[in-house]
């Protein structure tokens, strides 16, 4: 049986830029697309930046570990070894970070580690990776 595959459609502000943040800095490979919305393949799920630069607003925030975590976003859980690999490209490529990458809960039950940034048009992606992956859905 094939895994269903998530589908995500976003506003974007510019859609050159939305093509080098998530096709350059994130690798995501490009599908169809036309002069106002572009495919993306963010490993294996479709996410969709449509042109609707009204659309584009700040998200809310809540606290969450004394941060202010934005409460509208979308991401990925990674494998350890690839969530520190995204981060240290991010910060090759001088990407502002909202959250920088921490571990929460280290040496407990659901230790993870998450960054957190904003695509050029504000939208709020989290990366987030575990290390026992029997704990991404635990109590």
């Amino acid at each position: 049986m094939t895994r269903p595959r998530f589908h995500l459609a976003f506003p974007v502000n510019d859609l050159a830029a939305a093509r080098h943040f998530y096709g350059e800095l994130l690798g995501c490979r490009e599908g169809r697309s036309s002069a106002s919305w572009v495919d993306f393949d963010l490993h294996e799920h479709q996410i969709v930046a449509h042109l609707a630069p009204e659309e584009c607003k700040a998200a809310a925030v809540g606290a969450v570990d004394g941060k202010q975590v934005p409460v509208r976003h979308f991401g990925l859980l990674l494998d350890w070894a690839d969530w520190e690999a995204l981060a240290a490209r991010l910060k090759a490529a001088g990407q502002d970070f909202i959250i920088d990458p921490y571990v929460r809960f280290e040496g407990e039950p659901g230790e993870q580690g998450t960054f957190f940034v904003r695509d050029p048009s504000g939208n709020a992606l989290e990366f987030k990776t575990f290390r026992d992956e029997a704990q991404v859905f635990a109590r």
